[in-house]
């Protein structure tokens, strides 16, 4: 009977130490992911109020010991985006943390809970609630009222121009950011055509149905002229959205950008967007702000519109395992530790680092 039970023994011996391999690399799994999403840095949950509404947000102090610290105010893009946009800004706010500054975001209105709707806001409406927010922050003993500055990315970029119109900022964070409404729009639907080998037919069929609905927009029709004038076009847009566009479609940063001349702004501009032109948009930051000599204009070739590296965001699954196990890896090289040279000495480091871009040009 011997010789048949052993081997049944040994096999049980073999699986236990297989599981006990499985659940040891389960667990350094777990430590990568933990180590990996923990951040130098103090959270904390704040309400802003602004107006009758409150703001729910989060600050992120550094861990440095002093009790005083600069701010980076984040001003977020288009859609229904959360204070830490999903984890996505943690990795900036470590890079600020590490150059002696704190970060604030918000809940946009209807978000996770907050009061409000977003898409009942214009662009004037976020400005208000970020100089809100900024006020707030100054009656704070913990942040230096004079070393306040604005990040903002994509449709911020109509935004930020108009908050250094209200209230004092240090700096600005311009990440990706649109000039013109309708020609950010057109410029969109184009490259997605192109990036899918869209017909000819296809491409006229596309702009015909942009034309009408501009059409629509200069008329300001109501949401139910616009389901009735388009027809099957108007599936995936709601009376909301369109609400939302027909405030904000008129919008255009050229001359609200005169409010950042002797600002330092750090614009940072990816190699592969799609959404915005950012040749434009360089055209006319350089234009309106050159004169003041505070500009610096970086590039990332390999970085898509959200300054992910276009490689890692072409793959959903990719992205997805880069988040949970190295989350800094997910932006192009060198856009973190860029912003964390600018926020060191915006002015003196604004200018070395532009007379660099200029030479690689």
């Amino acid at each position: 009977m011997c010789p048949k039970i052993q081997p049944r023994r040994r096999g049980l011996r073999i699986a236990a130490w297989s599981l006990v391999t499985v659940l040891l690399a389960a667990a350094g799994l777990v430590g990568v992911v933990l180590w990996q999403n923990s951040y130098a840095m103090d959270e904390q949950r704040v309400s802003i109020r602004n107006g009758g509404h409150t703001l729910n947000g989060v600050l992120a102090t550094p861990k440095d010991g002093r009790k005083h610290h600069g701010l980076v105010v984040y001003v977020h893009g288009d859609g229904p985006v959360g204070a830490t946009h999903d984890d996505g800004y943690k990795p900036m706010w470590e890079a600020n943390a590490k150059a002696g500054y704190a970060s604030l975001s918000w809940d946009k209105p209807g978000v996770a809970g907050a009061p409000g709707n977003w898409l009942d806001q214009s662009m004037d409406d976020r400005a208000d609630e970020a100089v809100a927010a900024i006020a707030w922050a100054r009656a704070r003993p913990d942040i230096d009222g004079d070393r306040i500055g604005l990040w903002g990315a994509s449709q911020a970029g109509w935004v930020l121009p108009k908050i250094a119109a209200k209230t004092p900022v240090s700096f600005v964070i311009a990440v990706s950011p649109a000039i013109n409404w309708l020609q950010q729009g057109r410029y969109n639907l184009l490259s997605e055509l192109r990036a899918d080998n869209a017909s000819a037919a296809r491409t006229d069929a596309a702009i015909a149905t942009s034309n009408a609905r501009l059409r629509l927009l200069e008329r300001r029709a109501t949401f139910e002229e616009y389901v009735r004038a388009m027809g099957d076009d108007a599936k995936g847009m709601t009376a909301d959205r369109w609400g939302f566009i027909s405030k904000n479609f008129t919008a255009d940063a050229t001359q609200d950008l005169h409010a950042l001349r002797g600002i330092p702004v750090l614009l940072t501009l990816a190699g592969h967007d799609i959404n915005v032109d950012t040749a434009d948009t360089e055209r006319v930051y350089r234009e309106v702000l050159d004169a003041g000599g505070a500009l610096t204009v970086k590039r990332y070739p390999d970085a898509s519109h959200s300054l992910l590296k276009q490689s890692i965001e072409q793959s959903e699954r990719r992205t997805s395992l880069t988040a949970l196990f190295s989350p800094r890896s997910l932006f192009a090289d060198g856009f973190l530790d860029d912003q964390r040279q600018f926020l060191k000495a915006p002015g003196r480091a604004g200018q070395a680092a532009l007379s660099v871009a200029e030479g690689v040009l």
